[in-house]
Parts: structure tokens; C-alpha cells; sequence
């Protein structure tokens, strides 16, 4: 049977679009398609693989659940490849809503993956004992790296990366980086919002900057503070709103078109 599309993260919960599935009890591949891609495949209504492009299994299943971006569809009659989830479905949402609400309670303080953090001065001569894992990510976190660039180094997952900062910043041994620590990174101008806001009216109407403000939320920047070595990404990320391709390829084209005789 072809595939048929469900919905895109950015207008559903990613759960909406897998819960009848699950109802359903259907057998088949479910995808998502965006800055990230990841695979979930069901059997008999039951969950029994993930992959994406870092992890598998119930980490991969994990990660997925909290993507906020890209395409779902969903091949029915397609069998597992692998059985990498070997605990039942009910278990495996339950782990999910326990990493939910503690995802919560991070994204309070680890805003994005793009975040940078420093060490923070002690003001008292109290000793403090933190873990060997906790010990790496100290040593990468110095102003300059983002919490995707320190999770890439030490071959962790967002979650855990984020999870091991917020940490380290209620021990009080790291806070937030200020604004001097972009000052050694060249930032996009004016213009470059500018014009990407022309373009996407083109085919999204009024609400282009609006659009253009949540993705500056998710990156963790603000007009003033998004870096040219992010812009790329950014115009992806931009992109992945517009739901007619033609119309987006048109638009990422034009965009890195003129970004580039602008650089």
C-alpha cells in the first residue's frame, strides 16, 4: 500500500498522529522527515523499534517523541527490520511521560540545543562532588560550544547532554553564558531577517514573522544574537513550516541565494 501522510510536527503532537496507530493496532513503518529523520516501526499496535540518526530503541523512541518539527507518514503492512523496544508499549509511553515532565523542568533552564554555558565563579569554599560523565561535560563547557556541539563530542543524546547541564547549573557550577561570549562569532544582520521574512510572505502570508520569532525561541537567539555559522540552519528550519514542497524548495533556494551574495 502507498504512504500515507499524517500530519506535520509543527501544527500536531506527534502523539495525536501515533495514537490511533497504536488504537488501530496497525502494522507498518511510521517516519519522520525534517531537520532530523527518525523511524518507528509497530506491529499489532505495539511499538518494537525506533532508529534515528544517533539512537535506536526505546532512547530513539524517546527522542522522537519530543521532535516539534518535520513530517510524519506512515507505510502500513511494513515489517519490523529489527526488534530493538523489547518492553510492551504501555511501559515504554509511561517512560515517556516521566521524561516529559523532567524535560519540563530542564527546558527552564537549557532553553535550546544552541545554549551556551561557562563555569560559574564560587562564591563560598563549600566542596562539591559531581559525577565522572559530569566531569566531561565541564571540560567541554567553556562559552563558546553549544549544548548539540558538546553533545556530538562526547557521543550523547540531547536529552542527556541537557540533563547533565541543568545539573551542573543547580549545583551551581555553571550558568548561562552572557553576550561577550558571541562576540567571537560573526552575527547575521538586520537584512538577513529581513529578507527571510519577504520571502516566506510570499507563501505563508501575515504569519511569516511570527514563524520567524518561534524559530529564534527553539534556537535559544534573537535577532541580534544568531551567528552566521547557525544561519544555514536556521533558513532550514524556517523552511520546514511550508508544507507545499515545491513552494518550500523555491524558498530555501531564494533565501541561501541571497544570503550568500550577501556574505
Amino acid at each position: 500500500m502507498p504512504e500515507i501522510f499524517l500530519g506535520d510536527l509543527s501544527e500536531t503532537k506527534f502523539f495525536d498522529l501515533l495514537k490511533p496507530l497504536l488504537t488501530g493496532k496497525k502494522t507498518g513503518i511510521l517516519t519522520i522527515k525534517g531537520r532530523e529523520d527518525g523511524e518507528i516501526f509497530l506491529e499489532v499496535g505495539n511499538i518494537v523499534h525506533a532508529k534515528t540518526a544517533d539512537s535506536f530503541g526505546e532512547e530513539a523512541f524517546l527522542t522522537i517523541m519530543g521532535w516539534t518539527a518535520g513530517k510524519a507518514a506512515f507505510e502500513p503492512d511494513i515489517p519490523p527490520r529489527e526488534r530493538t523496544i523489547p518492553i510492551p508499549t504501555e511501559n515504554l509511553l509511561l517512560n515517556w511521560s516521566y521524561r516529559k515532565q523532567e524535560w519540563e523542568r530542564i527546558r527552564k533552564v537549557v532553553h535550546s540545543s544552541n545554549d551556551l554555558f561557562h563555569l560559574s565563579l564560587q562564591n563560598d569554599s563549600k566542596d562539591r562532588n559531581i559525577k565522572g560523565e559530569q566531569w566531561n561535560v565541564l571540560a567541554l563547557t567553556d562559552g563558546n560550544k553549544t549544548i548539540a556541539e558538546i553533545a556530538r563530542t562526547l557521543g550523547w543524546d540531547e536529552f542527556k547532554t541537557s540533563k547533565n547541564i541543568y545539573q551542573l547549573v543547580q549545583a551551581g557550577l555553571l550558568e548561562k553564558a552572557g553576550e561577550s561570549s558571541y562576540t567571537d562569532k560573526k552575527i547575521v544582520g538586520e537584512d538577513f531577517f529581513k529578507m527571510i521574512e519577504f520571502e516566506l510572505k510570499k507563501v505563508m502570508g501575515p504569519v511569516a514573522s511570527f514563524i520567524v520569532e518561534d524559530k529564534l525561541i527553539e534556537f535559544g537567539k534573537t535577532k541580534d544574537s544568531l551567528p552566521e555559522d547557525q544561519a544555514l540552519s536556521f533558513i532550514e528550519a524556517v523552511g520546514e513550516e511550508i508544507p507545499n514542497e515545491q513552494k518550500k524548495s523555491q524558498f530555501k533556494k531564494a533565501v541561501i541565494a541571497s544570503f550568500s551574495t550577501g556574505q
